[in-house]
């Protein structure tokens, strides 16, 4: 009787441990289930990217972006400064230098023409004495003629001959008014095109100093420029560029200033204003299309750290 009650009491307290470790089993479960639960209710889908990201952190990842953009808008900004110090010197150098082509290409051709010319002149002036060759030839012919005939032939030829010279002679005289009018032209190009290669040459030498002068600046900002943009997504950065483009300060990312766009001076409502301050998206002025950023990106970046 002893045993029986000692192997009932063995099997009983076997029970009672698979019990426990059932339910020990299904509590691990139920917690593990809610965690999952909990971690996706805390993920969301960015708005602008599709990636998922937790509700603590996407205020984050638009700040970063706004910040990227914010700070090549600055670097991009130096050198459109530079660039503006040269003006229009650049323009200027270049349309001289295609005007001085120019004018040398019409130069060479009226040079051209003159030889032209003179060449037709000379052609025609041997065809002049071989006119008075033959004419003096028919002459003769005529001392020595048997019939009337054979004289008015001779006649004839001369009376051809005669209005050859005359025809060439006229042709003459034109095509030397022709040398006359082109030889003052070149004249002129050339004295025109001794005072463009001076002023080119001093415009350069102008520009070149300029250069000299920002070249390391501008260098150092474009290698920054190009540095900042590896850390901006492509389809932001395109929208960088297109607004960049079509803006005419180049101003692509601005700042809320007295309640106004940065770029375009209108007015920004006071909820937009706050959407802006909140970074739950990227806001841009619903007026010039331009991205809009608050004081806090504005005072986090240095620009004198780029230059």
């Amino acid at each position: 009787m002893a045993k029986s009650t000692s192997s009932k009491k063995g099997k009983t307290t076997k029970k009672t441990k698979a019990s426990e470790e059932k339910a020990k089993t299904a509590v691990k479960s139920e917690t593990a289930k809610n965690s999952k639960v909990e971690d996706n209710k805390s993920q969301i889908v960015h708005p602008n990217t599709g990636e998922v990201v937790s509700k603590d952190s996407i205020e984050t990842v638009i700040q970063k972006k706004l910040l990227a953009l914010y700070t090549l808008q600055q670097i991009d900004t130096q050198i459109d400064k530079i660039r503006i110090i040269r003006g229009e010197l650049p323009l200027e150098v270049q349309d001289l230098e295609d005007e001085t082509e120019g004018l040398e290409t019409r130069t060479n051709k009226y040079k051209q023409e003159i030889e032209e010319f003179n060449q037709q002149i000379s052609n025609l002036k041997i065809a002049i004495k071989e006119s008075q060759e033959l004419i003096k030839k028919y002459k003769d012919q005529q001392m020595n003629v048997r019939n009337n005939r054979e004289y008015d032939s001779l006649s004839k030829e001369i009376e051809y001959q005669t209005l050859e010279i005359e025809l060439n002679e006229k042709k003459i005289k034109e095509l030397e008014a022709s040398v006359e009018q082109h030889e003052n032209m070149v004249n002129n190009s050339s004295k025109k095109l001794e005072e463009m290669k001076g002023d080119l040459e001093v415009k350069k030498k102008e520009l070149d100093n300029i250069i000299a002068d920002t070249k390391k600046e501008e260098d150092l900002l474009i290698k920054k420029s190009q540095e900042q943009q590896n850390f901006i997504e492509e389809r932001l950065l395109s929208a960088y560029r297109r607004i960049r483009k079509n803006a005419k300060n180049g101003l692509a990312v601005v700042a809320v200033e007295r309640d106004a766009c940065g770029g375009c001076f209108n007015k920004i409502p006071p909820q937009r204003q706050l959407d802006i301050q909140m970074y739950k998206k990227i806001i841009v002025c619903e007026y010039c299309g331009r991205i809009l950023v608050d004081d806090e990106i504005v005072n986090s970046v240095d620009i004198e750290k780029f230059v």
